[in-house]
């Protein structure tokens, strides 16, 4: 009997021993799998936090190559890109704020809204600089002025010195090279304000060069005139060659100053310079911090890494 009451007592004994094992177990493996979906979850924000700043940093790049881009199909094929880089930063946005929701501590809500205005601004700022920068209004002006305009005062300049050539025994020859150096000079002269005025920001600035070219233009057309009024000059081919000319550099001046006021290359470029650089490093500084407190959040239990719970 007592051999018998011993045994019983083992078996109660062996069995108690197993069924706490057993709890003990099972609260392990719930703490270890608790752990390790907090750990996959801080994974997984900081995974996106990172998507976040890299789409940010093609957008911004892609931005800059529109604005430096030569020909419009180039700009708007760098546009197009630097729009898709943006949407997938605001997609993945997305995708992390509602994680953020679900988990995450006040202070990295807090630096989401802050990153969150700020990609409002960098949108806006985006949408309009992306706009100016696909119209290329400057190169085009400069493209006329080094181009049709030159080959316009170039065609003025010959013709004006075969006037002067043929004229040089004739009793008006020095009164008739003077007009025409005096209309060249004035032409050339307003010819080198188209660059200056091309590459203006400043609307006062440029008025100030559109005044001194009409003042120049004056100069030509009453230079032309008198040449015009000399009797052994008119009808003359070249005097009418150099006049037809000069109209040619008006007309095309007119379609410079008219690029060269849009600005679009100047002001986009400014606006990459500044308000973007700006918006993007706003972005990009509260990202690093919301990243750097999602790394810096505990585990609860670091079974994950085969060690003991840390106390707290």
């Amino acid at each position: 009997m007592v051999k018998s009451g011993v045994r019983v007592t083992l078996w109660v004994a062996l069995g108690g021993a197993l069924f706490l094992a057993a709890i003990l177990l099972a609260v392990h493996s719930n703490q270890y799998g608790k752990a390790a979906a907090q750990a996959a979850f801080q994974a997984k924000r900081l995974e996106l936090v990172t998507q976040v700043r890299l789409a940010l940093a093609s957008a911004s790049e892609a931005e800059k190559s529109s604005v430096l881009a030569i020909t419009d199909e180039a700009s708007q094929g760098y546009a197009e890109q630097a729009r898709a880089a943006t949407q997938h930063a605001e997609s993945t946005r997305g995708e992390l704020q509602l994680l953020l929701q679900q988990g995450g501590t006040a202070h990295e809500a807090d630096l989401f809204a802050q990153f969150s205005q700020a990609f409002v601004e960098f949108k806006r700022v985006d949408n309009e600089l992306l706009a100016l920068a696909v119209k290329n209004t400057n190169i085009k002006a400069y493209g006329l002025a080094f181009g049709p305009a030159t080959k316009s005062i170039d065609e003025m300049t010959a013709a004006l010195t075969n006037i002067v050539a043929k004229s040089a025994a004739w009793p008006e020859s020095r009164n008739i090279a003077l007009l025409a150096l005096g209309a060249q000079n004035a032409a050339l002269r307003a010819q080198v304000l188209l660059a200056p005025h091309i590459a203006e920001e400043s609307d006062k600035r440029m008025d100030e060069f559109e005044a001194r070219m009409n003042e120049r233009a004056r100069e030509v057309r009453k230079d032309l005139d008198e040449l015009a009024r000399l009797p052994k000059l008119g009808g003359d081919p070249d005097l009418a060659k150099a006049t037809s000319a000069y109209q040619g550099f008006s007309a095309v001046k007119t379609q410079v100053l008219a690029l060269s006021r849009e600005n679009t290359n100047v002001r986009s470029l400014s606006m990459s310079l500044t308000q973007k650089r700006r918006v993007m490093m706003l972005c990009q500084d509260t990202l690093a911090a919301l990243e750097q407190a999602i790394s810096e959040e505990r585990i609860s239990n670091s079974a994950v890494n085969g060690k003991p719970t840390s106390p707290r």
